[in-house]
């Protein structure tokens, strides 16, 4: 499945967005205008799913509702989110989910207004109902946080649980304990990744390592034999691979002496074959990376996509023009995040006369829809 349209109001940057979603989609925007944000609304839910403390603790991370309301909305208006979810696109949801969530005029928790679901066109959940007319407080909590209360939209609960975020650290993985500190739930930063290779089962690990070292070697062509081993002495998996050099031949080398550009490559790409069919959210893929390597992204990720028997959806944030080089990316593809004062607005390029008469004169998205970007921030600066 896939998250074909997504509406917020009131969410942080936003007092309103409704938008419609594609299996690859580019976030572009100036810094600060809500790309990351946009994605934080699917985390949101996947904290409410997934966490022991639900929807107060998933608002709670966030600093309290009062810091996730957005600051051009009313005091105390509600923060909604809405999601439908499709098998592909252009096909009818099957499962629409949607929440509602004020703060309580008497210093209680925040509750719900609304949590409502549709299975296609029938509705199977509305609240508040009877109960939650009876004891006011069940509406502290919302049913998809309940393996008990979800049982009818149990693959709603699933997907967003499911969801990954990735915006890999390569200091974490190679000075570990220069950076030692409480671990981040699904580990989106990579401090597990090395785990996470060796609880992959030797054939499937082997097949995957040796489509990245493939794919690695059009950007490090002395890369060789990328592997996972066992370290005994310190009780450890790593990475290793041989360098060839000119001078001294091949040399084996493991992750710490790996460039961060090497490791965010071999990150991202593991991400991208992964088993997983939901949603990845790729944070800024392009850091670190060579302008040669960034300009094959959108390919390799459309690839990757192509490839699979399930497609799996990816969200990804970028302020690259490399990345957006690429002329297979279409406008629809493409959501502009432009700040103004009544908040962000999220558009596709195509509905955007200007970026539209570009892209449809021959234009890549970068030529289109960047310049734009700097014409804001240009704008905002005075």
């Amino acid at each position: 499945m896939m998250i074909s349209r997504l509406i917020l109001k009131n969410w942080k940057n936003f007092s309103s967005v409704d938008v419609t979603l594609g299996p690859r989609v580019f976030l572009v925007g100036a810094n600060a205008s809500g790309k990351s944000n946009l994605m934080d609304a699917l985390l949101f839910l996947q904290g409410i799913a997934g966490m022991r403390g639900g929807l107060q603790e998933a608002i709670q991370d966030r600093g309290g509702l009062s810091h996730i309301r957005s600051l051009s909305a009313k005091k105390n208006a509600l923060v909604e989110i809405q999601i439908f979810l499709s098998d592909e696109q252009g096909q009818r949801p099957r499962w629409i989910y949607s929440l509602g969530i004020e703060e309580n005029e008497n210093s209680r928790p925040p509750r719900l207004i609304y949590e409502r679901v549709w299975e296609g066109e029938k509705q199977i959940l509305s609240r508040p109902d009877e109960e939650d007319a009876k004891y006011p407080e069940r509406l502290e909590q919302t049913y998809l946080e309940s393996k008990t209360s979800h049982q009818q939209f149990r693959e709603v609960a699933a997907f967003v649980q499911s969801l990954q975020y990735h915006s890999f650290v390569p200091q974490l993985l190679q000075k570990p304990t220069t950076f030692a500190g409480p671990e981040t739930q699904d580990d989106p930063f990579g401090r597990r990744f090395l785990e996470r290779i060796e609880n992959t089962s030797p054939k499937v690990r082997a097949v995957r390592l040796n489509k990245i070292q493939a794919a690695l070697q059009a950007a490090v062509p002395q890369l060789e034999d990328l592997s996972l081993i066992w370290d005994e002495a310190s009780r450890t998996p790593h990475l290793e691979t041989r360098f060839r050099h000119w001078l001294s031949g091949s040399k084996k080398q493991r992750e710490d002496q790996f460039s961060e550009g090497t490791l965010r490559l071999i990150a991202l790409f593991w991400s991208l074959l992964d088993d997983a069919t939901t949603l990845l959210l790729l944070e800024e893929p392009e850091i670190s990376l060579p302008g040669s390597v960034v300009r094959r992204l959108a390919a390799e990720i459309h690839s990757v996509q192509s490839r699979r028997k399930q497609m799996r959806q990816v969200i990804i944030s970028t302020h690259s023009f490399d990345l957006l080089s690429d002329l297979g990316i279409g406008g629809e593809e493409v959501l502009v995040l432009e700040p103004g004062p009544e908040g962000t607005t999220v558009r596709p390029a195509s509905s955007i006369q200007e970026t539209r008469d570009l892209l449809e004169a021959g234009f890549s998205a970068g030529e289109a829809v960047l310049p734009r970007v700097e014409r804001t921030i240009a704008q905002w600066k005075l």
